[in-house]
């Protein structure tokens, strides 16, 4: 499922939504694992990559003229798994990016 966005508000909020989402990219990438032991890096690596693939899903959306919601809803899973609530909300809001 995708919300459709304009070409014209794709051009004018997209330095937003880029900026956005390298910024939880970035954010996701400096997390730590919770907990000591191999289950907890473990845990941390998946859910690290699950939204950084939320995110690539994100960008490819954005190119083809649409923010992804199932994209979203991968990153921003995946980002309060690795506490990162406020990223995760950030994440959550760009299918309301056009709404400004």
């Amino acid at each position: 499922m995708s919300k459709l966005i304009s070409l014209e508000d794709r051009q004018k909020y997209d330095p937003i939504f880029m900026q956005v989402v390298q910024s939880v990219q970035v954010e996701a990438q400096n997390t730590k694992p919770q907990g000591a032991g191999a289950i907890a890096q473990m845990f941390h690596k998946e859910q690290m990559t699950e939204a950084l693939q939320g995110c690539a899903m994100l960008i490819a959306g954005w190119n083809e003229g649409r923010v992804d919601e199932t994209g979203t809803k991968r990153a921003a899973t995946a980002l309060r798994g690795l506490g990162l609530h406020e990223a995760a909300q950030r994440v959550e809001n760009l299918v309301k990016i056009d709404e400004a």
